[in-house]
């Protein structure tokens, strides 16, 4: 909406889009949804929207990040990854 971009613009946001159905302009944020699900989504159940947020979180902020290897950062975890940048 014009709304959001104009928000996107005051805040120094550069905005990226591109067509209507192009999966590949967002493909490295779709391989992470597909892990995330992969991983701990499809293998658990959740009993409240509370425990997949917190479980989630977890996740993410003690694995994913810090532990998991990634081939596209060369075998590093994204917190090693950005550490060495």
């Amino acid at each position: 909406s014009a709304d959001y971009q104009k928000i996107l613009k005051d805040g120094g946001f550069v905005i990226s889009m591109s067509g209507k159905g192009n999966c590949y302009d967002n493909a490295m944020v779709e391989t992470v949804f597909k892990t995330l699900k992969a991983e701990i989504i499809w293998r658990t159940i959740f009993l409240s929207r509370l425990e997949a947020e917190i479980a989630i979180g977890r996740y993410i902020d003690g694995f994913y990040n810090p532990v998991r290897r990634h081939s596209a950062l060369g075998y590093r975890s994204p917190c090693d990854f950005e550490a060495a940048a």
